[in-house]
């Protein structure tokens, strides 16, 4: 009897533990792991993506088109009351809540990856390639946050349920930190120059990291030249931003971007924007440049009809049908989103051979084939003419150089032409005229010198929420870059 017992009890016990493990395995959500568990490599697809869809081609691009005049906003919505230049839609911290909150969101999963490998977590470690790409992204991020909001959460960010409230850090401090940032992805990629630790999940390079290596060195270049209107020796800076551009040049650079569109069941973001929206038109800011140059991107941009709108416009802002004309490109919803064009690159280039008094007529007719020849072979054209109209062009001055910046990066590149136009007014120069009456209404500033914070953050941390106040110093703040303090 006394060894029956012991025998029940031993089943019993073994039967509990069984049922406690079969338990455990239940309650666990092994279909869906916490982002902690899972390999770095496995975040870097979402991290690509995320960059370009939100940060990049997002609500900033959106509302910027309109703000710069390559597009105007239309529709009787948000986007007409943007090209009004509306306070309440500008300076709303709700404006921008949702590309702000994506991209601390996406800063979160990046440095995941990053401490992921640098901590040597198993699974992770000696991932060198992979450390150096999550890097330029990190870089790449928080350079959008402060060049729009000037200065944001960094040195605290992203860190989750640590720091709920992090503080404000000067956008000094940030550009300091983004540099540093991009000579560690560097320094990585060229340790890891001959790994593959992304596998199949890096869609940008597919695992080629010179390109990776090019495009870091691209935005390096990038966010030099947008400290020319503060720096106190600007020749010095031209030459770390020719080194830095000519670095990525003979890398063989050919554009960070994503190129996972069908336009069927995945649209370019702004192709999906267009459609279910039908937020913008055509502007004649860009049209008449196009026109006196004749530009074989003219048919593209107005849909092949040859028109367009006046800025500010209240009447064909208020409509909203199929009437309207806007680029065509965006009608085709497999274009790339452009996280850094060639175009970009070779435009900062010539910017600096012209400020050193170099010749830049080689880099400039670069820049211009390399927009020409891209929007013309997305509709099956002959981009040979794509030269001839980069030559036609001639010699560039500063102010064909911005002329044709402004007209390549109407496609998708909105947030570095608004850095342009506050960095150019900064540095008393000026070479596109907007021509919306409502920039300025009754002699009041109403073209922003930055954006508002994000909502979210405005009610949550009483740092953002005391920089914020009522939202119009957008107005009046410039940012360090542009000549604020």
């Amino acid at each position: 009897m006394k060894h029956l017992i012991l025998f029940v009890s031993a089943v019993f016990i073994g039967l509990t533990s069984c049922t406690e493990d079969m338990l455990d395995t239940i309650n666990k959500d092994n279909e869906h792991p916490s982002p902690e568990t899972v390999a770095a490599s496995l975040q870097l697809t979402d991290a690509i993506m995320a960059t370009g869809f939100s940060t990049v081609s997002g609500d900033y691009a959106f509302y910027l088109s309109s703000l710069n005049e390559q597009e105007i906003g239309v529709g009787n919505n948000q986007m007409m009351r943007a090209e009004l230049r509306n306070a309440s839609e500008w300076a709303a911290s709700t404006t921008f809540n949702n590309v702000w909150n994506a991209t601390y969101g996406n800063l979160m999963n990046i440095r995941q990856m990053i401490n992921k490998i640098t901590n040597e977590v198993p699974g992770n470690e000696g991932q060198y390639d992979l450390l150096g790409m999550a890097q330029v992204l990190e870089a790449l991020n928080f350079g959008v946050l402060t060049d729009m909001h000037g200065d944001i959460p960094y040195s605290e960010a992203a860190q989750g349920q640590a720091i709920l409230q992090p503080k404000l850090d000067a956008q000094q401090d940030v550009y300091a930190g983004i540099l540093q940032t991009l000579e560690d992805a560097i320094s990585n990629l060229g340790q890891g120059k001959d790994l593959s630790s992304a596998g199949n999940q890096d869609i940008a390079f597919n695992n080629d990291v010179n390109q990776w290596l090019a495009t870091a060195y691209a935005l390096k270049a990038r966010y030099l030249i947008h400290q020319l209107a503060v720096t106190d020796n600007r020749n010095a800076l031209l030459q770390q931003v020719k080194t830095a551009a000519e670095e990525a040049v003979s890398l063989g650079f050919n554009g960070f971007t994503i190129s996972e569109f069908n336009g069927v069941t995945c649209d370019n973001p702004w192709s999906a924007y267009l459609w279910s929206r039908y937020y913008i038109a055509s502007s004649n800011t860009v049209a008449n440049l196009m026109q006196a140059t004749d530009d074989p991107r003219f048919n593209h941009y107005t849909y092949g009809t040859g028109t367009s709108y006046q800025p500010g416009d209240e009447d064909v802002a208020r409509i909203a049908d199929y009437s309207q004309v806007f680029p065509d490109w965006y009608d085709l919803g497999t274009q790339p989103i452009h996280l850094f064009s060639v175009s970009e690159l070779y435009f900062i280039l010539a910017e600096v051979q012209l400020r050193l008094g170099e010749d830049a007529t080689s880099a400039f007719q670069t820049a211009v084939e390399a927009s020409v020849s891209e929007i013309l072979g997305w509709y099956g054209e002959d981009t040979s003419i794509a030269s001839s109209f980069a030559q036609s062009l001639g010699k560039p001055t500063l102010q064909t150089l911005f002329e044709q910046k402004y007209i390549a990066q109407c496609v998708d590149e909105q947030v570095e032409t608004y850095n342009d136009m506050r960095r150019l007014k900064a540095m008393g120069e000026s070479y596109i005229t907007l021509t919306n009456p409502l920039n300025t209404q009754s002699g009041i500033n109403r073209y922003p010198e930055c954006l508002p914070y994000g909502n979210s953050s405005v009610l949550g941390n009483p740092n953002i929420n005391d920089a914020y106040g009522d939202g119009t110093y957008i107005y009046t703040n410039k940012t360090w870059i542009n000549g604020g303090n």
